[in-house]
């Protein structure tokens, strides 16, 4: 698989589903340098999405489950996306996938609010708490001129139809809390969406050693803090 095929088939899936995306922003797209994108989710087209607004494709880590379904297989390997590994050995496979992605110039897109909002119904603007995986990645990672790019998907008009009943993914992933829920799980078609490119977080040398010391906290709550403020100001915005 070439590098923008990936791109390719997210262009295609959006044509095919009628789905009109403007992009805003895009100035603030880093050029040339391995990138950690991080955005909301609600969507199974938010990573095509991503891939179609920056015009590059993008290898996002998905949920365990994916790799587990046979259609959901084939769509993982076709988006070059990674699966997340079974709990045990889930962060020590993420951080070395993630890192020689980076470390290849690649960038790596992450869903820090996990599998919950995906699996019940959110309304357009709404974001739930981030999991702080992604800027520990950040901070970890000896990767040059590495920036965590936050990027809001605000849908303005979409179509929400029930896929397959929520606990028959535990089937799949028997670990996973939020597959323990009764009702169906939504999928959300966008129609109309915007895609807001936030303000670029360059990771500094000085922050990798603060990570290192007394001041590791400190440091990813400002990454926290920083993608997550960022993404939701510009949700707030929404709809032009």
């Amino acid at each position: 698989m070439s590098l923008d095929s990936p791109l390719r088939i997210s262009q295609s899936l959006l044509t095919a589903t009628g789905t009109r995306m403007f992009v805003y922003h895009e100035d603030r797209i880093p050029s040339g340098s391995p990138a950690l994108v991080v955005s909301n989710h609600r969507s199974f087209m938010d990573a095509p999405v991503l891939m179609a607004g920056v015009g590059q494709s993008i290898r996002f880590a998905c949920h365990h489950y994916m790799a587990q379904v046979p259609v959901l297989r084939d769509l993982v390997n076709q988006f070059g996306a990674f699966a997340l590994e079974a709990p045990a050995h889930r962060q020590q496979a993420f951080f070395q996938q993630a890192t020689g992605l980076l470390q290849a110039r690649q960038m790596v897109g992450l869903f820090p609010e996990g599998a919950q909002t995906m699996v019940r119904s959110t309304q357009p603007g709404g974001m739930a708490e981030f999991h702080r995986g992604f800027a520990h990645l950040a901070l970890r990672a000896k990767v040059q001129d590495l920036v965590v790019l936050p990027v809001a998907i605000a849908s303005c008009e979409e179509i929400i139809v029930p896929w397959v009943p929520v606990k028959l993914l535990s089937l799949f992933d028997p670990t996973e809390p939020a597959f323990q829920q009764e009702g169906w799980h939504p999928m959300v078609i966008y129609k109309r969406v915007n895609v807001l490119i936030g303000r670029p977080f360059w990771i500094t040398a000085s922050q990798r050693e603060s990570y290192q010391g007394k001041k590791a906290k400190t440091v990813v709550d400002d990454l926290l803090g920083h993608t997550h403020r960022e993404i939701a100001d510009l949700l707030h915005q929404g709809c032009y």
